[in-house]
């Protein structure tokens, strides 16, 4: 059969070559075949006008499983399923190619050995000068594209069941833009809103009027799309108006391009959860106030035990000596020490409430802990008594630390008389220091060891917890581990346990190393003189401090005048020479602060000397103080040694704008 091309009239025959090439303008029939034959995807055949097969190619023959000898001269009806063959569909298929031409269809044909393809068939007519001659006729196996195509359909289909039948979520998609395209039942049941309503809407109906002024929408899908995912919770709108609670995730959509298409959102309705979690803070609160009011009532019977020692003492030696008016000065001189040792204690007992609550004030001081303990030892011994063995391994060489010289004296002392109170019947106390390395950084460790009865491992995870305590009821107010824990936390260390029952128990306190250097130690002052008829306005709203400091100054020499307010004090001292004003700093109406700031601007000549309790409200540290601050309760020596140095301050201030 002639697979050759016509010429158009005026161009090259067939024998005629291109004079530049050689190349033939019309190859030969031999060329078209073997074209047709290299294909192997489709199978390329002819028909004569009955529907013979007269070529086959190595296409047909593969996926139809005849070979050439074996089909050729067979009717291609051979292919049809036996139902097409009764219904005539091969003599149709070849009726409407001659007669318009073409035909193509897609159907169910048979290969060699019975089984079922899905083709792809294309049949054209041949005519030559009029007549026609045959068929050509195109066939494509697409079993497998289009089973991957409907698997693609069921597996849409399917996901869009599953997202239509989600209920507690809504879960829709947004264009690049941000409108909705897709909206399910579970978006529908949340918003309220139905699926003609929202579709082509932007989505940021669903926010609050305050989320939109701000931006938030907007900035969604910027997030989403800068981090690959936007997630938060946040309060949203109802159709009906309503806010409700809801949890959010956004994430970007590509194309396979890589191109941005859109967004998908789920959104949860989490208010319940909301309320849920409210309504437990409010349980969880009021448990906490009761265990606060069962710690109140521990810490006070504790308290009142430990004052109650202190004030007998205390009250019995100041009502003996009054009683006693001619007593030996050696014995009345005994009795006054017991009383001032006795207020130390209270002063102590005082620091521990205030450093369980992490309210204590540091005055932080480089020190070497080594030649710091060694000079406590002798003191520590002495208040253990002959019983107990205090051993004392400080390591040389240890690095220096920053930390309130007052409290780690609170804090050792409290360790002590715990490992005392653990060998009522004597034994061995160890004291050691040491550095070490931790992963939060280079420190020293301060230890405190013993070797009595221990603690019990279900005790041992309590011992830090305020108002707990192993001693018996009455016996301690159980600050003391919680007040070295709240030191060691202050400043910036740690601190932690060790123990087993009968073998002792070790409290170690880790501080943090300091790279600042030691500054000289200050000589204590034994001269309390003041200089003689210093002029002192006393501010003070308490009557007895007032009263208190009034005789100490007295006893000083100085010419006191009394003030129970700042504002009065601002009269006094309009009325009045003043040499120096000593305030309190907390009081009703103007504090000492305020009192202090209007005399430096009105005044600048008086110094100011201020005293304090130091609660958590007026502790200023000492690097950020415009005035010096004494502690309550303070001492004749440290109330001299403050005016003295405010007096000589002002003095050398005289004397430079002289």
């Amino acid at each position: 059969m002639d697979f050759g091309l016509g010429c158009e009239p005026g161009g090259l025959t067939q024998d005629q070559t291109l004079p530049t090439s050689g190349f033939q303008k019309q190859p030969p029939a031999e060329t078209f075949q073997r074209l047709v034959d290299a294909v192997t995807d489709y199978a390329v055949y002819m028909l004569d006008p009955d529907g013979r097969i007269v070529t086959w190619n190595a296409g047909a023959e593969r996926f139809k499983g005849y070979c050439a000898d074996e089909i050729i001269g067979e009717h291609f009806s051979k292919f049809f399923l036996p139902e097409d063959r009764r219904d005539g569909l091969p003599a149709r298929i070849l009726s409407i190619a001659a007669d318009q031409g073409r035909f193509e269809m897609e159907g169910w044909r048979l290969r060699k050995d019975g089984t079922k393809f899905l083709a792809h068939v294309v049949v054209d007519a041949i005519y030559e000068d009029g007549s026609l001659t045959g068929f050509a006729k195109i066939t494509r196996d697409v079993t497998e594209k289009r089973r991957l195509e409907q698997a693609t359909y069921d597996s849409a289909l399917q996901l869009r069941m599953l997202v239509q039948g989600v209920r507690d979520y809504a879960i829709y998609m947004l264009d690049a833009g941000g409108k909705i395209t897709s909206w399910n039942s579970g978006a529908r049941a949340i918003k309220g809103y139905g699926e003609e309503e929202v579709l082509g809407q932007h989505f940021s109906l669903f926010y609050t009027e305050d989320d939109r002024a701000r931006g938030a929408p907007a900035a969604a899908l910027e997030t989403a799309l800068r981090c690959g995912k936007f997630e938060a919770e946040a309060q949203r709108v109802r159709k009906d108006g309503s806010p409700f609670w809801a949890h959010v995730v956004i994430d970007p959509i590509y194309d396979e391009f890589g191109k941005h298409v859109g967004f998908a959102k789920i959104t949860r309705d989490i208010t319940e959860r909301k309320q849920t979690e409210a309504e437990l803070r409010q349980t969880q609160e009021a448990l906490l106030q009761s265990q606060k009011l069962q710690a109140l009532g521990e810490l006070a019977g504790g308290i009142a035990h430990d004052f109650n020692n202190l004030m007998t003492v205390i009250r019995g030696s100041a009502d003996f000596m009054l009683q006693k008016p001619e007593m030996p000065l050696e014995k009345r001189n005994r009795y006054l020490s017991v009383m001032l040792e006795t207020a130390e204690r209270a002063t102590s007992l005082t620091s521990q409430l205030l450093a369980f609550a992490r309210r204590q004030p540091l005055e932080p001081e480089v020190t070497d802990l080594s030649v710091r303990l060694d000079a406590l030892g002798e003191m520590l011994q002495r208040t253990l008594g002959n019983l107990y063995d205090l051993e004392l391994n400080l390591a040389p060489a240890l690095w220096l630390v920053e930390i309130d010289p007052t409290g780690l004296e609170a804090a050792l002392l409290n360790a002590v008389l715990n490992a005392r109170d653990a060998m009522p019947e004597g034994g061995r106390i160890t004291i050691k220091t040491r550095n070490e390395s931790r992963p939060e950084g280079e420190g020293v460790t301060l230890s405190i060891s013993d070797t009595g009865h221990g603690i019990s491992p279900e005790s041992l995870k309590r011992v830090f917890e305020p108002f707990f305590t192993t001693k018996p009821t009455g016996k301690g107010t159980g600050l003391g581990l919680p007040q070295i824990h709240g030191y060691a936390v202050q400043s910036g260390g740690s601190a932690r346990i060790e123990s087993e029952v009968g073998r002792g128990t070790t409290v170690e306190l880790w501080i943090p190393r300091t790279d600042k250097q030691r500054q000289g130690q200050e000589v204590a002052a034994t001269d309390i003189a003041v200089p003689i008829g210093l002029r002192v306005l006393v501010v003070e709203d308490s009557e007895h401090v007032r009263y208190f400091a009034r005789q100490l100054l007295d006893d000083l020499g100085c010419v006191v005048i009394e003030a129970s307010s700042g504002n009065e004090a601002l009269e006094l001292v309009q009325e009045h020479d003043i040499d120096l004003i000593f305030s309190d700093i907390v009081m009703p109406g103007m504090s000492g602060l305020d009192l202090a700031q209007q005399i430096r601007q009105n005044h600048g000549g008086i110094p100011v000397l201020l005293a304090s309790g130091y609660s958590s409200k007026q502790f200023i540290p000492k690097d950020q103080r415009e005035f010096p601050i004494l502690r309550k309760p303070y001492k004749l020596e440290t109330l001299a040694a403050g005016i003295n140095q405010l007096v000589k301050f002002s003095q050398k201030s005289d004397l430079g704008h002289a």
